[in-house]
C-alpha cells in the first residue's frame, strides 16, 4: 500500500478574511456615490459657482461628494494594496 500524497488544491488553505473585499465594495460604492452626487449637482440641482451651490439641494449634494470622493478615495486605494498583496503572497506559495 502506498501512501497518496495531497494534490495542489486538497494542499490550498482557504482564503481568509482579512477585509479586503469589504474595503473594495465600500470604496468603490463610497467613490461611486461621491461621483453621482457630484453629477447630480452640475445637472439637476442648480449647479455651483465661486460661492458655492445655487440650492439647498445642491449644497446637500456637495457636502457629500466632498466626504465622499477624498474618504472613498482612500479606501479603495487601501482595498487595492491588500488586494495585490494577497496576490503576490498566492503566487508565491
Amino acid at each position: 500500500m502506498t501512501a497518496r500524497l495531497p494534490t495542489a488544491s486538497e494542499n490550498r488553505q482557504p482564503p481568509r478574511d482579512d477585509g479586503t473585499r469589504q474595503l473594495l465594495q465600500w470604496g468603490g460604492s463610497m467613490v461611486a456615490t461621491g461621483l453621482l452626487c457630484g453629477i447630480l449637482l452640475v445637472t439637476l440641482f442648480g449647479g455651483y459657482s465661486r460661492l458655492g451651490a445655487s440650492t439647498n439641494a445642491g449644497w446637500f449634494a456637495l457636502i457629500v461628494a466632498l466626504m465622499c470622493l477624498p474618504f472613498g478615495a482612500l479606501l479603495l486605494t487601501l482595498g487595492l494594496a491588500k488586494w495585490l498583496r494577497n496576490r503576490r503572497e498566492q503566487q508565491t506559495h
